[in-house]
């Protein structure tokens, strides 16, 4: 008896080995996409914590003006503290031989003679300093690769107003900067920011900083508690003009690197979780569909004397066989995508070692989902079968309703041909089956979309940011706060056709228990280069009093217009300030403050002064321009727009649009998977009738009629339920992606929706020819008999 059941078996597997593919090729995409994410969020989330840990990143950070090196008694002995180092840290002009822009740098002081007992530097190639070591240095290896340096370059450096020539010894890593952002920069620009260390002694000697320091890194026992540390520190460094202490989660490098982490776990459960569903959906469909398509054979075998038990056992093969091959085929393609973009990552992530890794349980998971899906539907389709006696199950199940259709009660059916009154019929009096298939496409349609609509998004917040609001093609930032006298020296470089002043202003934001650590832009009341935006996406004014927030920080502080704020200022002397929310703007990268710059620095009770200013330049002056930059040691940073523009096209690319991609693949296949199943198992649901038409006498192109229109009808209706989930899914999605990084805005082109239903149909196309062939090769004869 088993033996045959196993003929019977492997019978059925080459019988309907299309769809035994399609659904293997379903249930692979979805756990793949599964596989990918969440194995590359582990990777990175790994690789981060074993780092920190193994180099003594810091808990707590401060910086200031000058301290003696006697106050890092007093900082020791604050309670909670289990180590410090104090450094220099001093902003360098960098001139690379054959590159017109000036890049900038951080040079950071180490200990002579021994490790930092914080922030270790892992060395990468070459060697550390030796103690006494004044003209050699350690060079980040970001930096490093983006110039093709080798040890033993030097590199020309203006450091306090004196040019240097330094001495790459060593490439090394730093878990400070993990993701390196230069002054007043979004993004990652390894090419034009650079961070170096060199001796300590030797570097207090060039920036005249001896026995002294102006950084200063605090390790906490557990259990410390982190606010009383950083309470105690400030009021320790205020005397020496020091800002206010941070943790971990304002530090720059690890702040970044923490929203990109939010990002991707949005993006790598959102989709992912959606890929899985659909397919576990569609599993479980395709599944119950099938086995209800043998309802025959499950009668006949109860006739011969199978028991419910074996006849359960018998299809559960299939469904388990067809799981494992789907997840072996998921999991295997899920292992060699996310290995790719987990290379993609160590381009701005830059950890010692970052490979892929996945735990099991996300391979049990997914691949459990699917086989809970398939083996239900299966279970519920034999049930429904076995309950009945054999003699019932052998016939053809009888129509579902024997009522008017519809159409007939409302006198329409007149207007349609025998032919349609036969789809229309067949797609009423099975609804739970209609819906069912016109869910399951709607969903493919859905996750197109889902997977579209990232590039569109992309675009649209590249043109309101670069083209919209940031439209300078220069910003500079100043060392220190300079008279606005200033701005007549820039006015005065070659090809600057305008300039606009800023002044920013770190600050830390609170309103009632809400607070957030960030800085004010001073701006003029009609700024032209650099302007803020309305929710509207209209230039408008700086108010002439109070403060206009971006609308996530505005979320974050629980505010709204008209709403009173605390402003704490972080530097001089640090006053507090009740300021009130005059405006709620857009920006869709960072957390944005404006004030009126001039009412800004009333509130500072200071002269006019700017720590910065925004140029438009003829193009054909740059190399100039940038040159006479280069030699001004006041200038902090400068950040080129249209670089800045290329460098987030390229992260965006790389690292959503690249998923956006992989998931288009899968969302086609899945689609294709989706509409193949649905119409071969409508074949095999009416093969006995479609072949007693033929013998009736209607033609081949009358039932391909019948069959493919009522698929076609199906793919009508999931059309627009497919557009309006997809619509609800990018609502969703992006409002889980609101982090405080940036903001993926849901917009979605016609172009988007007409592509997604383009893919749907040359889908349906391809599905129906392919079942077209198998309606062409039915033998009348055979088709009229009972299956044996």
């Amino acid at each position: 008896m088993l033996a045959a059941l196993n003929r019977k078996f492997l019978r059925d597997l080459w019988n309907i080995k299309g769809q035994i593919l399609a659904i293997i090729m379903v249930m692979g995409c979805g756990i793949s996409t599964y596989v990918m994410s969440f194995g590359v969020m582990d990777s990175l989330e790994l690789s981060k914590d074993v780092y920190y840990d193994r180099y003594q990143f810091a808990d707590v950070f401060a910086q200031m003006k000058r301290a003696p090196e006697a106050t890092r008694q007093q900082i020791a002995d604050i309670p909670g503290v289990s180590a410090l180092e104090t450094r220099v840290v001093f902003g360098v002009t960098v001139q690379v031989e054959g590159m017109d822009e000036p890049a900038t740098g951080k040079l950071i002081s180490v200990p002579d003679g021994r490790k930092p007992l914080l922030n270790n530097l892992y060395l990468r190639k070459g060697r550390m300093l030796l103690p006494d070591e004044d003209d050699a240095i350690l060079c980040s290896e970001a930096f490093v690769s983006a110039h093709n340096f080798v040890l033993g370059d030097h590199i020309d450096m203006v450091l306090n107003g004196h040019k240097r020539s330094l001495k790459i010894v060593g490439v090394v890593l730093s878990p400070e900067y993990v993701y390196s952002l230069g002054p007043g920069a979004l993004f990652p620009d390894d090419k034009r920011f650079g961070v170096f260390w060199m001796n300590r002694r030797a570097l207090e000697a060039a920036v005249d900083m001896d026995g002294a320091f102006n950084d200063v890194s605090l390790r906490l026992d557990r259990g410390a508690d982190i606010e009383d540390v950083k309470q105690r520190l400030d009021v320790i460094l205020k005397p020496y003009g020091g800002l206010i202490a941070y943790g971990r989660d304002y530090q720059m490098s690890n702040w970044f690197v923490e929203n990109e982490l939010e990002q991707l776990k949005v993006m790598g459960f959102f989709i992912p979780a959606i890929f899985l569903s659909v397919a576990a959906f569609l599993v479980n469909v395709v599944m119950t569909r099938q086995i209800a398509t043998q309802r025959e054979q499950i009668g006949m075998l109860k006739a011969v004397g199978y028991s419910n038990f074996e006849i359960a056992l018998h299809y559960l093969k299939m469904v388990l066989l067809i799981v494992l091959f789907g997840s072996l085929l998921g999991i295997g393609v899920g292992i060699w995508f996310g290995t790719s973009v987990t290379g993609m990552y160590t381009q701005y992530f830059h950890f010692p070692i970052l490979r892929f890794s996945f735990s099991p349980e996300v391979m049990v998971f997914a691949t459990l989902l699917c086989a809970v899906a398939a083996v239900a539907g299966t279970l519920i389709a034999i049930r429904q079968a076995a309950i009945l006696p054999p003699a019932e199950a052998m016939r053809p199940a009888s129509p579902v309703q024997f009522r008017e259709t519809f159409l007939k009660r409302l006198g329409l059916e007149s207007i349609f041909s025998h032919l349609s009154r036969i789809v229309l019929r067949q797609l009423e009096r099975r609804p739970l089956r209609t819906l069912f298939s016109t869910v399951g496409i709607g969903l493919s349609i859905s996750i197109l979309i889902v997977a579209y609509f990232m590039e569109d998004s992309v675009n649209y917040l590249m043109e309101v940011h670069f083209d919209m609001a940031q439209r300078e093609d220069i910003s500079l930032s100043f060392v220190e706060p300079r008279s606005i006298k200033a701005l007549e020296e820039i006015r005065l470089m070659p090809g600057v056709l305008k300039v606009e002043p800023t002044r920013d202003v770190a600050v830390f934001l609170k309103s009632g228990h809400f607070s957030k650590r960030s800085a004010i832009t001073g701006l003029r009341p009609n700024p032209d280069l650099h302007r803020i935006l309305g929710q509207d996406l209209t230039a408008i004014s700086i108010p002439d009093q109070g403060i206009a927030l971006s609308l996530k920080l505005a979320e974050i502080l629980h505010v709204r217009e008209g709403d009173m704020l605390t402003v704490e200022v972080l530097e001089g002397r640090r006053p507090v300030l009740d300021i009130r929310v005059a405006d709620i703007v857009e920006e869709f990268i960072g957390l944005s403050a404006f004030m009126n710059m001039d009412e800004l620095n009333r509130a500072l009770d200071e002269s006019t002064v700017i720590t910065g200013a925004f140029l438009l330049a003829d193009p054909l002056w740059n190399g100039p321009l940038y040159q006479e930059i280069r030699d001004i040691p006041s200038i902090a940073g400068m950040n080129i727009l249209r670089k800045a523009r290329d460098i987030f096209r390229e992260i965006m690319e790389q690292q959503v649009l690249l998923m956006a991609t992989v998931n288009i693949l899968f969302a086609g296949l899945i689609s294709f998977g989706v509409i193949y199943n649905t119409a071969r198992i409508a074949l095999s649901e009416r093969g006995r009738e479609l072949a007693s038409l033929r013998v009736l006498g209607l033609t081949r192109g009358e039932v391909a009629y019948i069959l493919f229109g009522e698929m076609a009808a199906i793919v009508l209706m999931a059309i627009p339920v497919g557009l309006l989930m997809g619509y609800l899914m990018v609502q969703g999605l992006t409002k889980l992606m609101d982090t405080e990084l940036y903001r993926i805005p849901a917009v979605i082109d016609r172009d988007t929706y007409g592509l997604a239903v383009i893919v749907v149909i040359v889908s349906s196309i391809l599905s129906f020819y392919l079942v077209w062939r198998q309606v062409e090769s039915i033998d009348l004869v055979s088709a009229q008999k009972g299956v044996e």
